[in-house]
C-alpha cells in the first residue's frame, strides 16, 4: 500500500487523539504562562509555544494540499519541494504532496543559496513551498531557478514572489482526492548529507517509505501510546523515519524546536515521552549538563521514558557508557542505515544487545548484510572489507544520475562506501568511510578507531581524525580535538595518552579546535580537509 493510507487509517481509528505536537521553547514572552495556557497564545509572527494537531485534523489538512496541488496543474510525477524548519505543518506539507501523486523533495535547511538553487535544478523542482526563515535566501536566486514556476509560503507576511499556503489550503476540501496509488510508484527525493561530496538525489518509492515503517516498528515494539521526541530536522530520513515506526500504529511525535539540553529534558518530561533519538553531541551536551548540576534530574518526572537510541553517524561506547549510568533504566539501541536504504534500520544493535555497545549491531529486519572486498567477494570474520546492503527499502536510484547508481547498487545490492568488521558473534562493527581511510607508511588507519580512543579522555568533548599529506608517508593522522567546557589541556597529555595506540595510530598533529557537524550529527570532515589541509599546521593550546 502507499503510506498515504496509513495516514488515512490512523484518521479514522484515532481521529480526536493528538498526534503532533510543536513545542517552541524559543519563545520567551509567554514563559510565565502554563504550557497548556499557551496552546492559544501567538506571538505576531504566529509562533505558538505549543500547538497541537489530531490525527483527523492531519488528514484534513494533508489532503488541503493535495488538492491546491491538484488545482494547479500539478500531475503524477512532478517534484515539489519542502524548505521549511521543524513545524507543524511540516508533516501535513509533506503527506499533502504525497496524496497529489507527486514526488515530495524535503530540502536541507542550512542550504545556501548556491546550494537551493543546485537542488531545485537537479530534482526538476517546479513548486516549492518555504517558511520565513528563507525568503532572503530565495529572493536572491527567484530569477536564476526558471524551473520553479509556483512558491507556496508557510508563514505570515508572505512575500511578493510566492502565494500564502494557509489560505489557499484551507479554502479547499477536506476529503481526500481520487487518486489511486501504488507501492511502486515513485515518491520521495532525498538528498544525501554531502560529507564526501556534493549531495546526490536519492529516489524513493512507495514501497521503501511504508518498509521504512515496518522496520522501525519491528525494533522498537511500538503502539499507539507511544510519544516519540523529535528533535533533528525533518528533512533528513533519520528522524521522520524512526517516527514512521510510530506513524505505521498511530503513535504521536512531539517535534521540539531546538536542542538547549533543558528543553529536552523539560519537553520529554512535560510531554510524557516513551522515545527519544538523538544525536552524538546532543547526548554528550546533556550527560555535560547533568554532571556539572546545571540539570537536577529529580526536578523532573521521565518514568515515561523508556528508549534512548542512537545513529547517523559513529557513536563513541564512552558515550554510552556514561548514559547507561545515569539513566539505568533506558532501553539503549543503535541504529544504522543511509538515505539510501531508507533511513535507519538496516543494521541495528537490537535493545537487548548492550553487551555489544560499540557494535552498529546486526542485519534489521527484512535486511541482509555482508562485507566484501574489492571484488565483491565475502572477507573472512574480523577482516575489514565495505558493508554491503539488501532488501526492500533500497533507493530507486540515484536521480539523473546512472553512472552513480551503478557504482552504488550491483547485482540489487547496496554498496554503502563504509569500512566494517564482524566478529564471532556476528555483530558488525563500523570502521570508518571508504573516502575517509588514511594511509600511512602503508598501513591503513580507520579514523572512527582513534576518534572512539579519544572519547574515552575525560577532558574531551568531541574528536575528529583526518588525514594529510606527508612527503614520506604519503598520509599522516590529524587529530582535532573539542576540549569540554572549562577545561585545559595540552598537546602533550594528549600525546601521552595516545600511547596506549599502536604506534602507526597514533596522530602526527594535535590540533584544538571546534569538531564541525552537520544538522544529522555527521562530522563534516571536508571542512576540516579545507581547513588544515595544505599548508602549514599551528598547533594551538585552546581554552574553552
Amino acid at each position: 500500500m502507499p503510506i498515504t493510507e496509513i495516514l488515512a487509517q490512523n484518521a479514522k481509528l484515532y481521529g480526536n487523539t493528538i498526534c503532533l505536537t510543536e513545542i517552541n521553547p524559543g519563545v520567551e514572552e509567554n514563559r510565565k504562562l502554563s504550557w497548556k495556557e499557551l496552546a492559544l497564545v501567538e506571538t505576531a509572527h504566529d509562533i505558538r509555544y505549543r500547538k497541537e494537531l489530531t490525527w483527523r485534523a492531519f488528514e484534513e489538512r494533508a489532503n488541503q494540499f493535495a488538492h491546491l496541488l491538484l488545482d494547479r496543474g500539478v500531475k503524477r510525477g512532478d517534484k515539489v519541494g519542502i524548505l521549511l524548519m521543524n513545524c507543524i505543518e511540516w508533516l501535513p506539507v509533506y503527506f499533502g504532496i504525497l496524496k497529489s501523486g507527486a514526488i515530495v523533495v524535503p530540502l536541507n535547511f542550512r542550504y545556501s543559496s548556491e546550494e537551493i538553487k543546485y537542488a531545485l535544478d537537479l530534482a526538476d523542482i517546479s513548486i516549492l513551498v518555504f517558511g520565513p526563515e528563507f525568503s532572503g535566501r530565495i529572493q536572491t536566486i527567484k530569477h536564476d531557478i526558471p524551473k520553479v514556476e509556483t512558491m507556496f509560503y508557510v508563514g505570515s507576511d508572505c512575500p511578493d514572489f510566492a502565494e500564502g499556503y494557509e489560505a489557499l489550503a484551507g479554502a479547499r476540501p477536506r476529503s481526500a482526492p481520487d487518486l489511486a496509488l501504488s507501492d511502486e510508484e515513485d515518491a520521495a527525493i532525498y538528498f544525501s548529507s554531502g560529507t564526501t561530496g556534493f549531495p546526490k538525489a536519492i529516489l524513493h518509492s512507495h514501497l521503501t517509505l511504508v518498509m521504512a515503517c515496518k522496520v522501525e516498528q519491528n525494533h522498537h515494539s511500538q503502539t499507539d501510546k507511544d510519544i516519540f521526541l523529535c528533535i533533528p530536522p525533518l528533512y533528513h530520513t533519520g528522524a521522520k523515519m524512526h517516527w514512521f515506526g510510530s506513524f505505521l500504529v498511530g503513535g504521536s511525535a512531539v517535534i521540539l524546536r531546538g536542542v538547549h539540553p533543558k528543553w529536552i529534558i523539560e519537553t520529554a518530561a512535560a510531554e510524557r515521552a516513551t522515545i527519544v533519538w538523538l544525536l552524538v553531541p546532543w547526548a554528550q551536551d546533556l550527560l555535560d549538563a547533568i554532571e556539572s548540576g546545571e540539570i537536577n534530574l529529580q526536578d523532573y518526572d521521565l518514568s515515561a521514558w523508556r528508549l534512548m537510541h542512537i545513529g547517523a553517524q559513529p557513536v563513541p561506547p564512552s558515550l554510552i557508557r556514561r548514559w547507561k549510568k545515569v539513566f539505568p533504566h533506558h532501553q539503549y539501541d543503535t541504529n544504522y542505515g543511509l538515505s539510501e536504504s531508507s533511513g535507519p534500520g538496516a543494521v541495528h544493535l537490537g535493545v537487548d544487545n548492550i553487551h555489544k555497545v560499540g557494535a552498529i549491531g546486526k542485519a534489521g529486519y527484512s535486511w541482509q548484510s555482508k562485507i566484501v572486498d574489492e571484488k565483491g567477494k565475502s572477507v573472512k570474520s574480523g577482516a575489514v572489507g565495505e558493508l554491503i546492503l539488501f532488501g526492500d527499502s533500497i533507493m530507486k536510484c540515484y536521480y539523473k544520475d546512472p553512472e552513480a547508481t551503478a557504482a552504488t547498487i550491483k547485482d540489487g545490492w547496496l554498496y554503502t562506501g563504509d569500512m566494517a568488521c564482524e566478529d564471532e558473534d556476528g555483530f558488525i562493527f563500523l570502521v570508518d568511510r571508504k573516502k575517509d581511510v588514511i594511509i600511512t607508511g602503508g598501513e591503513n588507519i580507520y579514523p572512527v578507531q582513534v576518534e572512539d580512543f579519544l572519547h574515552d579522555h575525560p577532558k574531551i568533548k568531541d574528536a575528529a581524525v583526518i588525514g594529510m599529506a606527508d612527503p614520506r608517508l604519503g598520509e599522516i593522522a590529524a587529530a582535532i580535538i573539542e576540549l569540554k567546557p572549562d577545561m585545559t589541556c595540552s598537546e602533550e597529555e594528549i600525546r601521552r595518552f595516545c600511547e596506549q595506540l599502536p604506534r602507526y595510530k597514533r596522530p602526527h598533529s594535535i590540533i584544538f579546535d571546534k569538531v564541525p557537524r552537520n544538522p544529522t550529527g555527521k562530522i563534516e570532515k571536508p571542512k576540516l580537509r579545507d581547513k588544515y589541509s595544505g599548508g602549514s599546521i599551528v598547533k594551538q593550546q585552546i581554552e574553552y
